[in-house]
């Protein structure tokens, strides 16, 4: 599937690090460093905009290594992206560590994954038809 990007940021477009990868990093779009305090969020932009067909959404994710090794996240993770949205891509981070954290410029901050979706048209109903499970959630099903 082709996708049209714009990129006025000084990195290369998006592309999958091995075969088989489901996401593409994003990289901060940044002129100067910049330091994220603990439990600071930030709006880190990216100098990129795509224009994604209909049916289609991109899920902005976090990166592992950055939240495993510095407490680096997506706050509204994941976030999305729909397709006719054609502002920059930017990615709210949050710094969940103890220690502030210094995103250079150029520097890969999250994955960007592109999914189909379905719109539904609701049915309203009177009640809904019985399951085994029914209404048991948050551990109904066991360990």
């Amino acid at each position: 599937m082709k996708v049209k990007i714009v990129n006025h940021s000084p990195y290369p477009c998006p592309a999958y690090a091995t075969p088989l990868s489901a996401g593409v990093d994003l990289r901060a779009n940044l002129t100067e460093p910049m330091v994220l305090q603990p439990l600071q969020r930030a709006l880190v932009p990216t100098g990129l905009y795509i224009a994604l067909p209909a049916g289609y959404e991109a899920q902005v994710r976090p990166r592992s290594g950055l939240a495993h090794k510095h407490g680096i996240t997506v706050l509204n993770s994941p976030g999305t992206i729909d397709a006719d949205y054609r502002g920059e891509l930017r990615t709210i981070l949050v710094n969940l560590s103890q220690d502030p954290f210094e995103i250079v410029p150029g520097e890969r901050i999250a994955q960007m994954v592109i999914a189909r979706h379905e719109q539904v048209e609701w049915e309203e109903v009177e009640q809904l038809d019985g399951t085994l499970r029914g209404e048991g959630g948050f551990g109904s099903t066991g360990k």
